[in-house]
């Protein structure tokens, strides 16, 4: 055998050991020409069609992309639509009031007179998905410079989504794929009139708070329930009560049957972003540099909001939605990081690195074409991690401080102020009438974010040598010795930006004024910081993402010229995707493995009375003890609650439906374990889990506690 081969064989066996059966974030419309095979071989009942069809009803039609960062599926035709409690948290806490708590006692429409708008809360179906490469591309030769080639994609982009929706009500948008060597248009339809229909107490829509969060294993129903609603025509339509339930394409089947391990599994939905294919230098910066940071200064954050939301009713509500989204990714990075560091991802990537480059050093066409990969990628990230660093300081530290962020919203309404007194614009009225309406201090409280910008400042000043910091901020800094809390005094005692009743005076008088606005300390602070980044940190930071989108863009190519017989999926990019895997269990460590599923019995265990985050409502409790399980008990006679699978999910997954072989509802996904959030960079087969509400504890909850049971006559239940 000639050392080519052996280096082959030698990658090929490395590969099949990274790329396993349930990996990947896959484009329906290619399921027929890339995965059927192999899913039918794992059980899958279905055709390609029927989970993916332009001229028929098939499975894509029920699949909702909700508020434009989750997932949610329908499931009557009328309509109705389900996902995850934390999807539609910002939409409970909009209608919470101290009078009304629906984040502590839920809420549940007893008929569609009582189901409630909730304004800007879109719902987006797939109309169709169509490969649109070669027309993006073209006019772009192997002599056009990266700013011609840019250039050219922009303008045939822009014409490609204008042409695709001509005439319709449509909308459209061009994603690329594997780093631009492929490009997909898709056309959508988008419906602006979702009202919320019910939401458990979140006592049970987030039994065990974030001591649970990404965690396994799990006994929350994270559920929520909406509905669409379109105009007499069944097309999208602004709020009105002249509007009617939307009438489906499809309507997902509910299985209550259950499950068993080994069982096909498959979910439909929306990931946000994924990485897998990044060099051993950009996860090492991830590992060891930027996730802590990012970890470190939001558990800061969380510290202080806690407890400020634990001593008031007020702040808890206002700041329910931010502390949980703070939360979230704080502790998925922390996960992310040492799942990283257990699996020994950096050298996994450097061994997989050098047996690529064997591979293409025996032959000299793909020597000459990709060789300087990694030489390149190594001199660009020794400057992009420490700009890197400098962008999460900015995103993570800086612009956290709400008094910062209000602020800089006003200078976009100075520049269409501008534009207008010149003529060059008649934008300004309208934005400053959308401005008014965001109601910054529903979610606000003064004293809270005092202490956060004490902190954060108090972090940056460690973090941040002076070189690196805007001057402005940089010389009040100096001037006052570098104590955070000395600036945050002067800060929040000389601005009007945080007191309601006169920031709202001053907005009023915008127009006349707007020098009052210029003028406040907490605005020439925030203002140095956005035109610092923007002109000192941010094009060199992006020119860099560029270059390395370039080099990243050449490694694919390379690897699906080696490998010519592996499948490639791409990654997530907020688009429609298929994964499936089985029902699962999994060994987090030595001499610990966890069952593939839990129950009510689990929620008792772990109940706490009174606590935060693992108190029970005394209804559930009366429920358990006589076991009132209705149809929805498992064979065993016990409530099931939750289960893991092997399907690859990230972000965007939340409130995806979760698939049995035949294309019925089994569960709603809604989180990963701990340890598999390193899925987002490199999946690992024997950790990566997510995590599945089980249908029949969500209609259990609407049924049987919420007494909503009206809600499951317009469901396909299959028993």
């Amino acid at each position: 055998m000639n050392n080519f081969k052996k280096t082959l064989l030698a990658l090929t066996l490395i590969i099949s050991l990274v790329s396993k059966a349930d990996e990947g974030m896959w484009l329906p419309q290619l399921l027929n020409a890339m995965n059927i095979k192999d899913m039918k071989k794992n059980g899958l009942k279905l055709t390609a069609e029927q989970v993916y069809s332009v001229n028929k009803s098939s499975l894509k039609d029920a699949i909702v992309q909700f508020g434009g960062g989750c997932t949610a599926e329908i499931v009557s035709d009328q309509g109705l639509i389900l996902t995850n409690h934390h999807c539609g948290y910002s939409a409970i806490a909009y209608h919470s009031t101290v009078e009304k708590d629906y984040l502590t006692k839920g809420f549940w429409a007893m008929n569609k007179n009582e189901e409630v708008y909730t304004p800007n809360l879109t719902a987006t179906i797939i109309q169709r998905i169509e490969d649109v490469t070669a027309k993006v591309l073209k006019g772009i030769t192997a002599t056009s410079t990266e700013a011609k080639k840019d250039s050219i994609t922009k303008a045939n982009i822009k014409a490609i989504e204008k042409e695709a929706v001509a005439g319709t009500h449509y909308e459209s948008f061009i994603r690329p794929f594997f780093y631009g060597n492929e490009y997909y248009l898709f056309v959508v339809e988008t419906f602006k009139d979702v009202r919320m229909v019910g939401a458990p107490p979140s006592a049970i829509g987030k039994f065990g708070g974030e001591s649970d969060n990404w965690m396994w294993p799990r006994h929350n129903a994270d559920f929520s329930v909406f509905r669409i609603y379109a105009n007499k025509d069944n097309k999208p339509a602004e709020y009105s009560t002249d509007n009617v339930p939307y009438k489906p394409k499809h309507v997902i089947p509910i299985s209550i049957k259950g499950y068993n391990k080994g069982d096909f599994t498959m979910v439909y939905g929306f990931p946000g972003r994924t990485q897998e294919y990044l060099s051993s230098y950009a996860v090492d910066m991830i590992m060891n540099e930027s996730d802590p940071l990012k970890v470190s200064l939001r558990e800061k954050r969380l510290n202080i909001m806690n407890v400020d939301m634990l001593q008031s009713d007020a702040v808890r509500i206002a700041y329910a939605s931010k502390y949980a989204s703070v939360a979230n990714y704080y502790k998925k990075w922390m996960g992310e990081m040492n799942g990283l560091k257990k699996y020994d991802a950096v050298a996994k990537k450097q061994l997989f690195e050098k047996q690529f480059n064997d591979a293409i050093n025996a032959d000299p066409i793909k020597k000459e074409k990709y060789g300087n990969i990694f030489p390149q990628l190594e001199k660009i990230y020794a400057e992009y991690k420490v700009l890197n660093k400098q962008v999460d300081y900015y995103s993570e530290c800086l612009m956290t401080i709400d008094a910062f962020v209000y602020a800089r919203s006003y200078m976009t309404l100075i520049a269409e102020l501008n534009k207008k007194q010149k003529g060059s614009t008649n934008t300004f009225d309208k934005s400053l009438s959308e401005f008014k309406k965001l109601g910054f201090f529903k979610g606000y409280n003064k004293p809270t974010d005092i202490k956060i910008c004490e902190a954060m400042l108090n972090e940056y000043i460690k973090g941040v040598p002076s070189n690196n910091r805007p001057y402005v901020l940089d010389s009040f800094i100096v001037a006052n010795n570098n104590d955070a809390k000395k600036i945050t005094e002067f800060l929040f005692s000389n601005t009007n930006f945080v007191d309601k009743e006169k920031a709202e005076s001053m907005l009023n008088d915008f127009e006349k004024f707007p020098q009052l606005f210029e003028r406040d300390p907490v605005y020439q602070i925030t203002n140095a910081i956005v035109k610092y980044y923007a002109t000192s940190v941010f094009p060199q930071f992006q020119y860099d993402e560029r270059e390395i989108n370039e080099l990243q863009k050449l490694y694919i190519q390379g690897q699906k010229e080696v490998f010519k017989d592996k499948n490639f999926y791409p990654d997530a990019n907020s688009t429609l995707r298929v994964a499936y895997g089985k029902v699962n269990n999994y060994i987090p460590k030595d001499g610990v493995e966890y069952n593939y599923y839990t129950t009510l019995d689990g929620i008792m265990e772990k109940y706490i009375p009174k606590d935060e985050e693992f108190d029970v409502p005394e209804k559930l409790i009366d429920l358990y003890n006589k076991k009132d399980y209705g149809p929805y008990a498992n064979k065993e006679g016990k409530l099931p609650i939750a289960f893991t699978a092997s399907n690859h999910t990230t972000g965007g997954n939340s409130g995806s439906p979760v698939f049995n072989a035949k294309g019925q509802l089994i569960g709603t996904n809604f989180d990963r374990n701990w340890e598999g959030t390193m899925s987002d960079i490199m999946y690992n087969p024997n950790q990566c889990r997510n995590i599945v509400l089980d249908v029949r504890y969500t209609l259990f909850v609407i049924d049987k506690f919420a007494g909503a049971g009206y809600l499951l006559n317009e469901m396909k239940l299959v028993k």
